[in-house]
């Protein structure tokens, strides 16, 4: 009896020690190890499936060690063609480089008018009513 009750605590102090280092950001680094694989390959298939090369595959995701990205490339290759499976046209331009920003979304040609008309009478009447106050 006396045995169970010291091992009861003992055996809920080991079992939260996951908990605990998930917390503190502690991580496991075979289980990240294998997460990092496992992205890479899912990366490489679908850079394979979408038709892409492997050398863009790799500067899209540069932070992704290439052996993995290379190996799920390989695997849905040998996938696709077995089984005679056609390439998918990406249907979102590709990303754009690091450091270039992307160009505001442009607006309709009569918004952008509506807007212009809106603005000139807006100045026109802050002049007025600036020569008004200059007259008092």
């Amino acid at each position: 009896m006396h045995k169970l009750l010291l091992a009861l605590p003992l055996t809920l102090a080991l079992t939260g020690c996951d908990i605990i280092q998930q917390q503190m950001g502690i991580e496991d680094q075979g289980a990240k190890a294998a997460k990092v694989e496992a992205e890479g390959k899912a990366v490489g298939g679908a850079c394979r499936h979408s038709g892409r090369a492997i050398e863009d595959c790799y500067a899209i995701y540069h932070w992704l060690p290439k052996a993995p990205v290379f190996a799920g490339w390989q695997e849905m290759d040998t996938y696709m063609r077995t089984n005679k499976i056609e390439e998918v046209e990406p249907q979102l331009p590709p990303p754009l480089p690091p450091g270039t920003r992307r160009k505001a979304v442009e607006e309709p040609a009569a918004a952008k008018t509506e807007k212009a008309t809106d603005k000139a009478s807006d100045k026109t009447a802050d002049k007025a009513a600036d020569k008004k106050t200059e007259k008092r």
